[in-house]
Formats: structure tokens, C-alpha cells, sequence
């Protein structure tokens, strides 16, 4: 298959790697998340693993809750 060509189309197919972010100078919230995790990694894995335990804990909880009852039983 052949692409399109047209106007709107720039004449080079890659971006120079020189050219600003379309937004300014501000970084994006996942560069500042990424560099935060970075900066506090053991505090950022703690906080993971409570939330996995947790959320896994309350879907075990629920599927324990939640299971069928044999009759008669």
C-alpha cells in the first residue's frame, strides 16, 4: 500500500530530534511522575506493594464472600 501524499503531510518523514515539545517548556506529568519515582524509588515500591497486597486482599475478600453455597450445605 502506498501512503497518501498532501499538504498537510511534512516533507521529511521524522521529526528533527532538536525541535521544543508542542507544549513549551513545562515537562509532562509522566517525566515528572518517572523522575519522582526515580528520586523515591523505596518509598514509590512500599507504596506499590501495600496497594497490590490491599487490592488483592479486598478481591479475595469479596470473591470469599461472593462464593456459591452448595444446597444443603
Amino acid at each position: 500500500m502506498t501512503e497518501p501524499s498532501g499538504p498537510s503531510q511534512p516533507s521529511s518523514p521524522q521529526a528533527s530530534p532538536t525541535s521544543p515539545p508542542p507544549r513549551g517548556d513545562s515537562p509532562s506529568f509522566v517525566k515528572l511522575a518517572m523522575r519522582n519515582m526515580v528520586r523515591k524509588g523505596r518509598q514509590s515500591l512500599v507504596h506499590f506493594g501495600l496497594t497490590a497486597l490491599g487490592l488483592s486482599g479486598f478481591l479475595m475478600l469479596i470473591a470469599w464472600l461472593g462464593r456459591p453455597q452448595p444446597p444443603g450445605g
